[in-house]
């Protein structure tokens, strides 16, 4: 993950230079260390319940959740009701009613897709989007993001003590940065194509056919980085669009 990374870099830079070389802290640098180490102990259990939490205070406060009777709800509804019990994963589907050309999914098995990303997909490209992100919570890559964002915003007195035998309760100021902290995380290469080849399959049960995998890429390709959040937490989709196409 991205922070991690961070953190292990600049204690590296830290070992190699001197300390007026780098203008390091490095007492900050071991703390962000030993906070996503702590971070590591959360159970899945705590870590599903924060994600859930913020789902809800994002549902509360940051998107618009379309209604069941939407056009677009009904749409995401009749691809993915037979999967909320899917791959030993309790899963659920909702649409936000917003323009961005986005999805994501979260470790309790919430999965998001946006508006603007429905107007632009097929069944079949929504269907490897969904499979795609279902990919993400069922390989544990959503719930090592959350990890991270607990212990790098600043929640780890909160969620990361070993040995609680509750979960905590967060506040909306704390949710709120666990939520940005997540949003602005990104999926390592190896992550994101690991979940390409599971969507790929999800696609290929669901229809007999994996065309939608290939040319679902190719149009956040297209995009060219214009501010879509999908394609930040989704690199070369173009390099990624040619391996499914030989899928």
């Amino acid at each position: 993950m991205r922070f991690l990374g961070s953190a292990v870099l600049a204690l590296g830079l830290a070992c190699a230079m001197p300390l007026h070389a780098t203008g390091l802290d490095i007492g900050r640098a071991i703390g962000a260390a030993s906070d996503l180490g702590k971070a590591a102990t959360v159970s899945d259990d705590e870590v599903k319940s924060y994600a859930r939490q913020m789902r809800a205070y994002e549902e509360k406060s940051r998107e618009k959740v379309a209604p069941a009777s939407s056009k677009a709800a009904q749409r995401l509804a009749a691809l993915t009701d037979r999967y909320r019990n899917y791959d030993g994963l309790n899963l659920n589907f909702k649409v936000y009613q917003s323009s961005q050309v986005n999805a994501n999914a979260s470790a309790d098995g919430s999965v998001r897709v946006y508006a603007g990303l429905m107007d632009m997909m097929t069944d079949d490209e929504m269907l490897f989007v969904i499979g795609h992100e279902i990919g993400h919570v069922k390989h544990g890559h959503s719930a090592k993001a959350m990890r991270t964002a607990l212990a790098t915003s600043g929640m780890r007195k909160a969620a990361g003590a070993a040995g609680n035998a509750t979960v905590s309760t967060l506040a909306d100021s704390e949710l709120g940065g666990l939520l940005q902290a997540v949003v602005n995380a990104q999926h390592s290469q190896a992550q994101e194509t690991q979940s390409d080849d599971y969507g790929l399959e999800f696609l290929r049960k669901a229809r007999g056919k994996t065309d939608g995998a290939a040319s679902s890429l190719r149009k956040l390709a297209k995009l060219g980085g214009g501010g879509a959040s999908i394609l930040s937490s989704h690199p070369d989709p173009a390099r990624r669009a040619d391996r499914m196409g030989k899928g």
